[in-house]
């Protein structure tokens, strides 16, 4: 019965980052698992109506983290420099309510680089200074500046706000931006309008959560997205339809590339992985110095 199930609310903003957490709701995998975990669904940027709560420069004021600081939901997972910056600020600054990285996260998420066929730019070198449309400290950011860093200097990758997935389409088919960052399905929606993906890769979410959500809770909750990870693996057509949602009538099921929806069992974070991470999120000037793996990660769920 629902009333012997514990109960969970974990946030989520759009379904390329969230599928696992939707798929193992939908199945009944947090069910089998004995919690009812409830969804609290956050504006992201990647529905097609969607507006610029979830790309406010304060990531602090965004709707998803202030929902969290306010009490209101458990869990979240964001792109892993995304949830690196939210954990370590709250931890090495006053004021708000602490989170730590709980695990690497189930879903790998596509970005990519894409310009307008007219724009004459074939290769990432011809970006060398020129504006490229991301939304600051999120995946389309961070990853952006993985990518290019191998091919540029530093100080000659320029990238701008451009708003959300839909207004960077437009403002990139508008040459208004040299190029931007796109994640599923707008990445599909651009190829099928002519754009060209000049390079894309994956990048893992992590998941994030305070000290009240015990760790045989979150064993639980990462049993049922593993669960969920294989069954989208297994069967992406089923679940694609989450995506399509969010593209509202721009896209259709032959025209999203199934291949990019990339998904697996979450997983300890390691030190490793917080050392390189945290030290290249720094080198950029993109988090608060003073955190260590000690306060910033937690793999209770494992232990």
């Amino acid at each position: 019965m629902t009333a012997s199930l514990k109960k969970v609310r974990a946030s989520m903003m759009n379904a390329i980052h969230d599928l696992p957490l939707l798929v193992a709701g939908d199945e009944g995998f947090f069910r089998d698992e004995g919690l009812d975990v409830e969804i609290v669904r956050t504006p992201g940027s990647g529905q097609r109506d969607s507006d610029h709560q979830a790309l406010r420069a304060n990531v602090f004021d965004r709707t998803m983290e202030a929902l969290y600081d306010q009490g209101a939901c458990d869990q979240f997972r964001m792109c892993e420099w995304g949830v690196m910056k939210r954990a370590v600020e709250s931890t090495v600054t006053s004021g708000h309510r602490a989170a730590k990285i709980v695990a690497l996260g189930s879903a790998m998420s596509t970005f990519a680089i894409v310009t307008a066929p007219k724009s004459r730019i074939y290769e990432p070198e011809q970006l060398k200074d020129k504006p490229i449309g991301v939304s600051p400290f999120n995946g389309s950011h961070f990853t952006t500046l993985k990518l290019l860093e191998g091919f540029l200097k530093r100080e000659q990758i320029r990238t701008t706000f451009a708003g959300t997935m839909k207004e960077r389409l437009d403002a990139v088919s508008r040459g208004e931006v040299a190029a931007v960052s796109l994640m599923e399905p707008w990445i599909s929606i651009a190829e099928m309008r002519g754009l060209r993906v000049l390079m894309e890769s994956h990048s893992t979410r992590s998941e994030a959560a305070g000290d009240e959500l015990d760790g045989a809770t979150l064993a639980k909750m990462f049993r049922a997205e593993a669960s969920a990870a294989e069954a989208i693996q297994k069967s992406p057509e089923r679940y694609a339809h989450y995506l399509i949602e969010e593209a509202a009538g721009l896209l259709e099921l032959k025209d999203l590339k199934l291949s990019r929806i990339l998904n697996a069992a979450p997983e300890p974070y390691t030190r490793e992985r917080f050392e390189h991470t945290y030290q290249w999120t720094l080198g950029w000037g993109l988090v608060a110095p003073g955190a260590t793996y000690e306060n910033t990660v937690d793999n209770r769920a494992w232990q």
